[in-house]
């Protein structure tokens, strides 16, 4: 079914939020036993894999948490579908199911791994650089409570620079800031953690490793381009048959994204496709809003997955014809976070440290605007008759927005919000 903006789904995605009642900074309530009570809080026992408690260092060495860590522990704790017979394919690749988690989140071996065996079949590797580069300061995660009754962020919405509430109640459906900066480990570590990471994705499942360019003071446009190829050259060591590159995070500086800038991505595509061959290539896209729209008419039927009637997506449509009409890019993957101006409570920045008055803002509350570009993009792909993969990623926390996904035309769809607060999110979808 689709649903209009801010309409309800029968299933309570409309609904107001419903209070995070199992780990949090405020505490545990009483247990009500197995992971999702009757009221679609948490219960007791359940533990993000990812501790937004600790810092990113510390997830690194000591986790994943949660049943991911318990995945780890017994490897008998193996998704069933994985003995039977891969029925999709992704890229050339077979797989169980086209659901896994993106970029972000899955930070090693480990957490790849785990997130395996918990039945997310592709599982992408937390994002490397040719170098090593610091995490922003913590806390890098925070609850974010959108003004709407619904829970979403409308991409260009006053609300983005006025200021949207972050704090420490993590509410159902989650959303949350993603303010890490694009960390790294140096080569010599990621290189052979993602060989084991590669090694450990079990039948009909895929790790998808992502990467991107550093720009560093003084660095040219063409060392910016060789920076790619030398990290997608380095990637390549590791036995990868498939890469994406993330041109949606601030990777020219503090909320400036690479992908604002078709020109640019299309010429580094070409270097990085020179250098990988037919290795396919993804990249990920923040959410790039239409140049001209108008309103659906009001018969228009049971509605839509796109804010309006798109007349003019030149701007979108000059980065499927940079790199996909190029034969640089195999697939798109939409969308990242959009970027809010958070504050706390006394409407102060909530996040501590120069240049972080913005942060990216994922989970539920992009879960609209995620849809709207996929929608797009699967328009374009059809107007203009090629053939890439879209991968819809943004605001998954339920069975059914993995079928509103499929459904606005996503070849794959992925969840990290999502995933981090319900790790059996890819067994609910499987078991229907």
């Amino acid at each position: 079914m689709r649903v209009r903006h801010g309409e309800s789904k029968p299933d309570g995605h409309g609904a107001s939020c419903r209070a995070y009642r199992g780990w949090s900074r405020i505490g545990k309530q009483p247990h009500c036993g197995g992971g999702v009570c009757q009221d679609g809080t948490m219960s007791q026992s359940f533990e993000p894999f990812y501790d937004v408690n600790r810092t990113y260092e510390d997830n690194y060495a000591q986790g994943p948490f949660g049943a991911f860590a318990q995945a780890l522990a017994d490897p008998a704790r193996v998704d069933n579908q994985s003995a039977t017979s891969p029925c999709e394919s992704f890229l050339g690749f077979p797989v169980n199911l086209p659901f896994g988690i993106p970029a972000g989140p899955l930070l090693n071996e480990r957490f790849t791994t785990a997130a395996f065996r918990m039945g997310f079949d592709l599982a992408v590797y937390k994002t490397v650089r040719s170098r090593a580069w610091g995490c922003n300061a913590f806390p890098n995660v925070l609850a974010v409570h959108p003004r709407s009754a619904d829970g979403l962020l409308t991409p260009g919405s006053p609300e983005l620079d006025e200021g949207v509430l972050a704090d420490t109640r993590y509410e159902t459906p989650i959303s949350i800031s993603n303010s890490f900066g694009v960390p790294s480990r140096d080569p010599d570590i990621w290189q052979p953690d993602m060989r084991r990471a590669i090694a450990a994705a079990g039948h009909g499942q895929l790790l998808v490793p992502s990467f991107q360019g550093s720009r560093v003071e003084g660095m040219s446009t063409d060392d910016y381009i060789a920076d790619h190829v030398t990290t997608a050259r380095l990637v390549c060591e590791t036995g990868a048959g498939l890469m994406a590159m993330n041109t949606s995070c601030p990777n020219e500086g503090h909320n400036r994204l690479l992908c604002h800038d078709p020109h640019l991505v299309g010429r580094i595509t070409e270097a990085v496709k020179n250098e990988i061959a037919d290795r396919p290539l993804v990249i990920k896209l923040a959410y790039i809003p239409p140049v001209a729209t108008e309103p659906w008419p009001q018969d228009s039927g049971a509605g839509h997955y796109t804010y309006a009637r798109v007349t003019d997506d030149s701007a979108l449509e000059l980065m499927v014809r940079q790199t996909v009409a190029r034969g640089t890019v195999q697939a798109i993957a939409a969308i990242n976070t959009i970027s809010a101006r958070l504050v706390d409570a006394n409407g102060n920045q909530a996040l501590p440290g120069a240049g972080r008055e913005r942060s990216g803002v994922c989970g539920h509350a992009i879960r609209y605007a995620g849809l709207d570009m996929v929608a797009r993009l699967a328009a374009i792909r059809e107007r203009l008759g090629l053939d890439f993969a879209i991968i819809g990623v943004g605001g998954v926390v339920e069975p059914s927005d993995y079928d509103d996904y499929r459904a606005a035309g996503a070849d794959a769809v992925m969840s990290a919000t999502g995933a981090m607060w319900d790790a059996r999110l890819a067994r609910r979808i499987k078991s229907r």
